[in-house]
């Protein structure tokens, strides 16, 4: 029998006579409830509802199915939410509330085994809803095919594992479309394809299917001692092999506990157990504050590249999105900055990402994307003009001032005003919902979003990098505080002071100590990323500052957090 990927199969039986509870259930004869909720998007109490639908599914065979809107007692549906699922606030407005749908639902339910995608955000959902309305919770046991999915299909098989995604891969009959009847039954394919995957690894029945545990326990319980001797309070701590080589470098508030927690069953990613299992010893380096710990990891990550860590393991693979110097520029993915009069956009911390940057803008301004010369004899409008996909001269405009006069908004934007990129956005969104295409104005907000989120941490790297010296304290929930000193975008001391009226004397003698940082020195966008965010986070005290630390109110800053709150519909 093949080794299953992430977990432990139960062990088998050695000798003697088998027993009905040896062999088990066989998945062909449970019956599955798959379900999925639609909600108005403000929180994930049973009372926000707006649509159940569910699958009823025995030995990969539908057998019936439940569909029903939901009255959200009075919540309402946001109008990014109306614009996903379709769903308004006038179709749920005469349906029952939840209080009348639960029990026919439970009945429909009884006896089976619950299905769903995320089982913990929509199994969370009717437990509560159980809860409000005073039914006892029928103990149903629950499979969730988010975790299945993530420990079956290998990495680099698919980008991601969202429900969709899972679909196209296994070529489901039905399309997710954030309605809850639809994506349930998307859903319920994709268990009978994980199912046909876990066959070949022996899990054939219920018992085995529920009882599949993280791998290599016993293995990591071993190791244990490990965490002996690694102090308590915040610092960044490293697991070395044999060789003293590091094999992964993490951070923590509490180094001690964080460490441990690595032998024990709460750690599940398959990677971990595999490092754990090389592991010959942990060294660590103690902070001052979780800030500073932060900051030493993303440094000793970027310096000792550690196999095992996947965030910040290639800090130098940056990409930015520049203009190409030409009469009508065009967006390119490149490698190394641009000059600042080129710079579109970035950087990003991945190709990829910028990839996805330079659609939603080509989406959102007349932007030539083919490579042609316009001024070669063999110039002829190219295919991606016929469906308005390329601007410039393959759609008629030959004239360079002309260009450039169309894509200025997108240069107002490059240079830091998000007002005509704002409005572009919700006319893009408002046209693919008017055309019921509901996927791709999600897909095109959470790609805008993610965009924004860059922006705004390059303009607020910007910032501080061009200030010499800025002071700031936070309160900590034990009373101390935690002090951070800044030069030129780079940490240059952090302490922590036991009582407020201790912060100003401490920040002075740190002032007076701290390590010189010259105005060019490099410095990692992660450490940008983490000094910006606590210094703008919540609670944050200025100090001082050599100049002052304002973002304009039509930058990066405040556009993503505006787009940010739309899509989580507030």
């Amino acid at each position: 029998m093949k080794e299953f990927p992430g977990f432990d199969l139960p062990e088998p039986v050695r000798s003697g006579q088998l027993n009905i509870a040896d062999i088990g259930t066989d998945l062909s004869d449970v019956t599955f409830t798959v379900l999925d909720f639609e909600t108005t998007g403000s929180d994930r109490s049973g009372g926000n509802v707006t649509e159940i639908g569910a699958v009823r599914m025995r030995g990969g065979a539908v057998d019936g199915e439940f569909q029903t809107l939901v009255n959200p007692a009075g919540q309402v549906v946001s109008p990014f939410v109306q614009h996903l699922t379709g769903i308004t606030n006038s179709m749920v407005a005469a349906a029952p509330e939840m209080r009348t749908v639960l029990p026919a639902f439970l009945e429909f339910a009884r006896g089976t085994v619950l299905v769903a995608h995320n089982a913990p955000f929509d199994i969370g959902i009717l437990r509560r809803a159980c809860e409000e309305h005073a039914y006892p919770w029928p103990q149903f046991r629950v499979v969730d095919t988010l975790t299945l999915a993530r420990r079956i299909l290998p990495k680099g098989e698919v980008r991601n594992h969202k429900l969709a995604t899972l679909a196209q891969h296994f070529g489901t009959r039905t399309d997710p479309e954030h309605r809850a009847l639809a994506d349930a039954r998307a859903t319920g394919e994709l268990l009978n394809h994980l199912f046909d995957r876990l066959g070949g690894y022996g899990v054939n029945t219920l018992e085995k299917l529920l009882s599949l545990k993280p791998q290599g326990l016993g293995r990591r319980r071993t190791k244990l001692h490990l965490a002996d001797n690694v102090p308590t309070g915040p610092g960044v701590y490293m697991f070395l092999d044999g060789a003293r080589r590091v094999l992964y470098i993490g951070k923590s508030r509490d180094m001690h506990t964080r460490v441990r927690s690595y032998f024990t069953a709460g750690e599940t990613r398959g990677r971990m157990t595999e490092m754990v299992t090389a592991a010959q010893e942990v060294t660590t380096v103690p902070c001052a504050t979780e800030a500073e710990a932060a900051v030493r990891e993303v440094r000793l990550i970027g310096e000792l590249a550690p196999p095992y860590n996947r965030r910040s393991k290639r800090p130098e693979r940056q990409t930015w999105l520049k203009f190409t110097d030409e009469a009508f520029p065009r967006l390119s993915a490149v490698r190394t900055q641009p000059p600042h009069g080129l710079l579109a956009a970035g950087p990003f911390s991945s190709h990829r990402s910028a990839l996805q940057a330079k659609n939603v803008l080509e989406q959102l301004y007349p932007l030539k994307t083919c490579t042609q010369n316009p001024r070669s004899a063999k110039f002829r409008p190219c295919a991606a003009s016929q469906v308005d996909a390329c601007g410039g001269p393959c759609c008629g405009i030959a004239n360079a001032r002309e260009y450039q006069h169309s894509i200025r908004g997108l240069k107002q934007f490059a240079a830091g005003d998000t007002a005509d990129f704002s409005h572009r956005l919700n006319e893009r969104l408002k046209q693919l919902s008017q055309q019921q295409r509901f996927e791709s104005a999600s897909d095109a907000l959470e790609a805008a979003v993610q965009m924004l989120r860059v922006q705004a941490r390059a303009e607020a790297a910007r910032l501080i990098n061009q200030i010499q010296q800025i002071t700031a304290a936070r309160p900590q929930p034990n009373g101390s505080w935690e002090i951070v000193l800044i030069r030129w975008g780079r940490l240059a001391a952090s302490e922590t002071a036991a009582k407020a009226s201790a912060v100003l004397s401490t920040a002075r003698e740190m002032e007076a100590t701290a390590a010189h940082v010259e105005p060019e020195y490099p410095t990692l966008l992660e450490e940008h990323t983490i000094l910006s965010a606590w210094l703008y986070g919540e609670g944050t005290v200025l100090i001082s500052s050599t100049a002052p630390l304002a973002l304009p109110r039509t930058g990066f800053g405040f556009a993503s957090a505006r787009l940010g709150s739309r899509r989580r519909g507030d």
